[in-house]
């Protein structure tokens, strides 16, 4: 036994004098390492060989092309941004500027999907842009993913596949139920993503044409995905009035599919539904109890943003946003419109009534450039300076606009937020796209959360605040949505994996973006890497390319 020992004993110290001993690409050196674990941090060295970590540890004797001074500040896995919306500002701008700048090295694109397209869908995507011109160059899931990944990416990237897309590909935009040989086309569709890579299939259920689904036709799809290790994921049918009965339903596709589900940006909107959080809390983790996986991401701030028109029922967009702008031209359908939208209903989820006033809903981006001036307003000083109503002026700029008109709803609160924080369950996405300040991404305004949903995070609600460590932070920034989407070699400070690492300051992190000048880039992040290069490099991006699409646990598999 003794003999053993010594043989072990001795392998241990040849493994690290090799380690040593060897020249890597890049030594990050002298940082506190916060490995993903939620484990205390310890200081130590990481070697970086070609685009995978090499060694942690004591690195002193060794050599690297690039050497990186960590200084004592903290070095972290990458940070997965759970629910993204850079689909088309990748396109525009590899870079992924705000992301990247904030920490974050994959971003998960959720709630819709690119692909699949058919002919109308895609001459639909390619007429209806706005200030971002693109060619649609892709018909599949897999054909867009790799069409970003070759174009030149500086974040890695994964994708679920929507539900609604599937259903618009084979259903249009009416408001009808698939047939059995409909809801057979539509898995199939779900069926060929996922063995092109997507991670599962995804909603939003209070938008057309997902608003539409029904619970069973979810299940249906769900489970195609469960037959790959997919996940599902949703903008849930309420997060307002019907709240807790959203939750259910998520519950119920889980516990009916057997599958993981993921309810994207966790909140109780409105103020009559703010006391609704600590309920919906205990039903999930009576579920997780149960066996069921069921997690959740948020964003660091009390105002959502989607569009105008969630401000009027969702069934006048059945046949699609045509129809809807003609109907809001209709004088009879407009008083009809109007009564709606100042009403309490759980018909449909009422953003106007919501929110308590026009004052509360901020105007963020306007296709036509006649109405640009408007950005940075309310609805109420855009009505005011019309000499109309809110609900006139509401319809009237989706009609003038021809687009669902970008805007930011306060409807949560800073409770709820910070009780959300604390959850272990709950990791983070930013719900926006990656930005640039500058060309084209300035002829809007962006949500803040798009440049400081993760430096909020360290620095507001961790170092400042203290409604949770850093460690814990970092865990559910990293490893845990790593864990739940099943993205292997990722989210984790740990020799074979992807090196995937950044090192920031945590006394700087801090988000500088806001609702006024939301085109600002977060402090402290210091240096980032993806796949092994640095992409960020003493808070300059270096234009380095290195990211990837990132394919879901049924890629390859044929059932």
């Amino acid at each position: 036994m003794r003999n053993l020992f010594f043989l072990f004993a001795v392998i241990a110290i040849l493994t690290s004098c090799n380690s040593a001993n060897q020249e890597y690409d890049t030594i990050i050196r002298n940082g506190m390492i916060y490995d993903g674990n939620g484990g205390d941090p310890y200081k130590g060295d990481i070697g970086i060989k070609n685009d995978t970590i090499a060694f942690i540890g004591d690195l002193s004797k060794a050599k690297a092309k690039n050497e990186v001074d960590a200084k004592g500040n903290a070095v972290a896995p990458g940070f997965i941004n759970m629910m993204g919306h850079s689909e088309v500002s990748l396109i525009i701008d590899g870079r992924a500027q705000s992301d990247i700048r904030q920490g974050v090295t994959t971003e998960i694109f959720t709630e819709s999907s690119m692909a699949p397209l058919n002919p109308a869908m895609k001459k639909q995507m390619q007429d209806g842009q706005g200030d971002v011109k693109f060619k649609v160059a892709w018909n599949t899931l897999g054909e867009y993913m790799n069409y970003l990944e070759k174009k030149g990416i500086s974040i890695n990237i994964a994708s679920y596949v929507g539900t609604g897309t599937v259903r618009q590909n084979i259903l249009g935009e009416d408001n009808i139920a698939p047939t059995p040989v409909q809801l057979d086309s539509m898995k199939m569709l779900v069926t060929q993503a996922m063995e092109e890579g997507a991670l599962g299939v995804t909603c939003a259920l209070i938008y057309p044409p997902d608003f539409f689904a029904k619970t069973d036709e979810l299940i249906a799809l769900a489970k195609e995905a469960s037959k790959y290790g997919g996940a599902y994921s949703s903008h849930m049918r309420s997060e307002g009035d019907k709240f807790l009965e959203a939750v259910e339903e998520l519950i119920t596709i889980s516990k009916e599919a057997n599958i993981p589900a993921e309810i994207h940006h966790l909140k109780a909107a409105g103020k009559d539904n703010w006391s609704k959080m600590d309920s919906a809390i205990k039903r999930v983790e009576r579920a997780r109890k149960e066996g069921l996986h069921i997690t959740a991401d948020m964003y660091t701030y009390i105002a959502g943003a989607t569009g105008l028109t969630s401000t009027m029922p969702p069934t006048l967009q059945d046949g699609g946003f045509g129809k809807l702008r003609e109907r809001l031209q209709d004088p009879k359908i407009r008083q009809d419109i109007k009564k709606e939208m100042d009403k309490k209903t759980d018909k449909w989820e009422n953003m106007y009534y919501s929110v308590g006033t026009p004052e509360n809903i901020l105007l963020l981006g306007f296709k036509q450039d006649s109405l640009k001036k408007y950005i940075g307003k309310t609805l109420g000083q855009v009505a005011k300076l019309q000499g109309k109503s809110p609900e006139e002026t509401a319809m009237d700029l989706i009609i003038h606009d021809s687009t669902r008109v970008d805007v930011a709803y306060f409807m949560m609160n800073e409770e709820n937020v910070k009780k959300q924080i604390a959850v272990p369950w709950v990791s983070f996405g930013s719900d926006e796209g990656s930005y640039t300040p500058e060309g084209v991404f300035l002829k809007s305004n962006a949500h803040p959360r798009a440049y400081g949903n993760f430096a909020r995070l360290l620095g507001k609600y961790v170092r400042d605040e203290k409604v949770t460590t850093l460690q814990d932070a970092i865990r559910k920034l990293a490893k845990l949505p790593c864990d739940n989407l099943k993205l292997k070699k990722r989210g984790e400070l740990k020799v074979g994996n992807y090196a995937d690492v950044v090192v920031f300051d945590p006394a700087k992190v801090k988000d500088n973006a806001t609702f006024e000048k939301p085109h600002q880039f977060a402090d402290g992040m210091i240096d980032v890497f993806v796949n092994g290069m640095q992409v960020l490099k003493d808070g300059e991006h270096t234009n380095a390319k290195a990211g990837r699409f990132v394919k879901g646990p049924g890629y390859g598999i044929k059932n």
